[in-house]
């Protein structure tokens, strides 16, 4: 099992970096097209080419199904918490996140490549573009969330959901907040040893 965690995260941590450098290379080109599309509008010496509407569609479709699979891995998604923290609902509730994760990402693979498929009888209108290059988004973002939420799942069977969240998850700031509910307190906790030790000292 560690051998099996170990490699599977090692994969992941590369595939994350890509994932990265894609996105990255995607709100670029999305964010040029736009900016191409409303200054062509003002200045007539710009041709107006419409296929850059469709294409930075398709980058944002992009960036949404793969955005969407790191957002997975790092648990970066709306998460509604209806029991108290720690409680055993809570930590079922957990794991049924995760298990529903890896349900969507093999639902996405089984039934996106069908989707993908029919993508090479379709092409977009401006561009020619065949329809395949959109409809793959789906099976993608399948693939890799299923390969991330099997590593939570895999690092949780083996060293436990809390050490799994606290090596994977992004880090909340309302967790780090003292149940107190007083975000001061934790500061101020930290200065009463040095408070004491200077009414020690002499005088």
């Amino acid at each position: 099992m560690p051998t099996l965690i170990h490699g599977l995260s090692r994969l992941n941590r590369l595939l994350e970096r890509g994932l990265y450098l894609i996105l990255l290379a995607l709100l670029t080109g999305f964010i040029a097209l736009i900016i191409y599309q409303i200054v062509s509008r003002n200045l007539p010496l710009l041709p107006r080419l419409y296929w850059t509407e469709e294409f930075s569609r398709f980058a944002f479709q992009w960036m949404i199904m793969l955005g969407t699979a790191v957002g997975v891995l790092h648990a970066d998604h709306f998460v509604l918490e209806a029991f108290p923290r720690g409680s055993r609902a809570d930590r079922v509730t957990r794991w049924i996140r995760d298990l529903a994760c890896l349900a969507v990402g093999i639902i996405f693979i089984v039934y996106g490549k069908d989707f993908a498929l029919s993508g090479l009888r379709r092409n977009a209108t401006a561009s020619g573009l065949s329809m395949v290059y959109v409809y793959s988004a789906f099976l993608v973002s399948g693939i890799f969330i299923s390969l991330f939420s099997a590593q939570r799942l895999l690092h949780a069977l083996y060293a436990g959901m809390e050490r799994m969240e606290a090596a994977l998850n992004t880090p909340s700031e309302i967790e780090s907040i003292p149940e107190s509910g007083d975000p001061n307190s934790a500061e101020l906790g930290e200065l009463a040893p040095a408070l004491n030790d200077r009414d020690r000292s002499p005088s």
